[in-house]
């Protein structure tokens, strides 16, 4: 997983609220076997007509925003079904950090472990920048997840509060295999007087 300390970066916005996991991804793109190529179908059903042609007023297709690493989102984002694959979409696509008011409980765990940054502010916080991204060009913030801020080069400043060990996570750069990883000598041992003791031997 890409280490995450500071960001700065392009601004999405994407100014809806309980913006569910089948939105994200939907469902008929869950069979994949593989973790990568979701980004192709992120938002599907927003991004484009029941004919399949381009939704020009949908942000993911206006090319203004072209590059943003990081969405700016209403309340409740990630809520629905507990899918993994929408945080792998979003990864996929380019986003590295998400910032909105709340975030339901199972997606931000799983934004997490997927080295995506969930940043939570104020609703008013969040209008400011909905509001910026929408009407600046270029507008871009610089979210530090070191500091544990957000700001731009206008004047906007905010702190955020983050889970120290999610934090640690995303900074070294550590998914849940690269955390057991890190015991592997310990557990190369444990196994290894195991085996002598004849625990481990085929009965």
């Amino acid at each position: 997983m890409e280490p995450f300390r500071n960001l700065n970066s392009l601004v999405m916005p994407l100014d809806r609220a309980n913006v569910d996991t089948d939105q994200i991804i939907p469902k008929q793109f869950l069979k994949r076997i593989e973790r990568t190529g979701y980004g192709d179908f992120l938002f599907f059903d927003w991004r484009q007509t029941a004919a399949g042609e381009p939704i020009a007023d949908f942000v993911l297709n206006d090319p203004r925003y072209k590059g943003a690493q990081i969405l700016i989102a209403g309340k409740n984002f990630g809520c629905g079904s507990s899918r993994e694959h929408a945080a792998w979409a979003l990864s996929d696509f380019g986003f590295r950090a998400v910032i909105a008011p709340t975030f339901a409980d199972i997606f931000y765990s799983n934004a997490g472990k997927n080295g995506i940054v969930l940043v939570k502010l104020s609703e008013e916080q969040v209008d400011q920048l909905l509001k910026n991204a929408g009407t600046i060009p270029g507008y871009k913030l610089t979210v530090s997840l070191e500091a544990q801020t957000v700001s731009d080069d206008r004047g906007f400043s905010a702190s955020f509060e983050f889970d120290p060990f999610r934090k640690f996570c995303l900074i070294e750069g550590l998914d849940d295999i690269g955390l057991t990883l890190r015991h592997a000598a310990e557990l190369d041992k444990f196994e290894k007087q195991h085996e002598e003791a004849g625990w481990l031997k085929a009965k």
